[in-house]
């Protein structure tokens, strides 16, 4: 395997730092395909820990079973030569603690992470640092970027160099206490995650971690402000009694969502040098493979870092039958991601020229009435003629397209009565010029 010369990593050519942390630097890069992924490179204080990259080798056969829309899957790793790497699905969004909050579609949330957690779990890991800044935001949808890998980097001396255990308001207070981390450790994590993106506040406020920590011990939540239909949830799930909360199954049900989709990103292995777990990490009891899991940060941002996770106390898959395959994109999943570009895209259009137009038409209303309802049927005759098409179609956002192209006649009628009423043909002349040299400087920057 090659070594990174500031262009490739091994089959991966590096496009441009997304963070460090303290155990690693994340880097946007493309895949032999040309498909962007994320790859975090190991720092060399970490790499030099032979036997914890060991163990984290071991960990990848498991961290590969955890697959879903709402997770960054891991793809691939090698553990060999200089700079060990891992590499996740790359996630364009922005992390739910940098977005507005409360969130608009707090339904679409709720439903997204109870699925990225059932997809966790069912892997036999648990996360243990779920929290908004491991929560991207990619077209509002959410997808969980930390889990799988902590337990090989537990011994590591270089824990004192940053790297955080988790966050005190996210993590349960059975974790504050030193107690194991479990499954119901990341259903609290899940609601106060949630509580956060429905209130706008930390549920167990701000201050310093020993306070929070206190908080969470000994103090009920702050869910003023949640709507009716989850405070319900968000209070059985923030229990002090981890016996007592539901698990990740139960929060799906409750929240009307069916078991998380698995194979929808197509199949993935491993392609670089990491191994077939030795039996004696597969499964069997006492074995470090099997008490505990850990996982792969990508977050992009200084506070990127390996964090600590354990295995979900369920009993964790076979792995005897699982072979190490070249990882293959789902074709699904791609062709979905396109066709959602494309319908942003195509929507930008509708709205940008519609709104040209309505300037054009209101300008020319006064001194040529024709041509001003010319532009306006004509608009209105090609947006019309798309809705038809998308009604007609089976594609992915047909009605999404149908209401957005009657939407923008209306509106493109509406603003041509407003404009055409408020201001001169000269002021509208001047407002149609100055928004073409917009679009088109918008379009060459594009």
């Amino acid at each position: 395997m090659s070594e990174p010369d500031g262009e490739h990593l091994g089959p991966y050519r590096l496009l441009s730092p997304l963070g460090s942390g303290g155990f690693g630097e994340v880097h946007l890069a493309l895949d032999p395909e040309g498909r962007t992924v994320a790859v975090k490179v190991l720092h060399p204080h970490v790499a030099a820990e032979a036997s914890a990259l060991t163990r984290l080798e071991r960990e990848v056969e498991t961290m590969r079973l955890v697959e879903g829309p709402h997770v960054a899957e891991v793809l691939d790793a090698s553990m060999s030569g200089d700079s060990p790497y891992l590499v996740t699905r790359y996630v364009q969004g922005r992390a739910l603690s940098v977005v507005p909050v409360p969130v608009d579609d707090l339904r679409r949330l709720a439903r997204g992470l109870a699925q990225a957690l059932m997809s966790i779990h069912e892997a036999g890991v648990v996360h243990r640092d779920l929290k908004p800044a491991n929560v991207m935001m990619a077209d509002g949808e959410p997808v969980v970027i930390d889990f799988g890998i902590a337990s090989a980097l537990d011994s590591l001396s270089v824990t004192a160099s940053g790297a955080v255990v988790g966050t005190p308001g996210y993590l349960a207070p059975e974790v504050l206490e030193g107690q194991e981390a479990g499954a119901p450790a990341d259903v609290f994590s899940f609601a106060a995650t949630l509580a956060y993106a429905a209130t706008g506040r930390q549920p167990y406020g701000t201050g310093p971690l020993s306070a929070v920590a206190y908080r969470v011990v000994h103090h009920e939540p702050d869910l003023e402000g949640a709507p009716a239909w989850l405070e319900p949830l968000l209070r059985d799930c923030l229990v002090r009694d981890p016996a007592a909360r539901p698990t990740a199954a139960q929060v799906c049900a409750r929240l009307g969502v069916d078991a998380p989709a698995r194979g929808r990103h197509g199949v993935r292995g491993l392609s670089g040098t990491a191994r077939r777990p030795a039996p004696s990490a597969m499964g069997v009891p006492g074995s470090a493979g099997h008490e505990q899991g850990g996982y792969l940060s990508t977050e992009a941002g200084p506070g990127a870092v390996f964090s600590t996770g354990r295995r979900a106390g369920l009993e964790p898959p076979d792995l005897h039958d699982l072979s190490t395959r070249e990882w293959r994109p789902g074709v699904a999943a791609v062709d979905e991601a396109r066709a959602r570009h494309r319908e942003k895209i195509r929507r930008r259009w509708v709205v940008g020229s519609g709104i040209f137009v309505a300037l054009l038409a209101a300008a020319a209303r006064t001194p040529l009435p024709e041509a001003s309802l010319l532009l306006l049927a004509s608009y209105s005759l090609i947006v019309v003629v798309d809705a038809g098409i998308a009604l007609l179609s089976r594609g992915l956002f047909r009605s999404r397209r149908m209401v957005t192209d009657l939407s923008s006649v209306a509106g493109v009628v509406a603003l041509w009565l407003v404009l055409s009423t408020l201001f001169s043909p000269f002021t509208l002349a001047l407002f149609a010029g100055t928004a073409l040299v917009v679009g088109v400087v918008f379009l060459l920057n594009a």
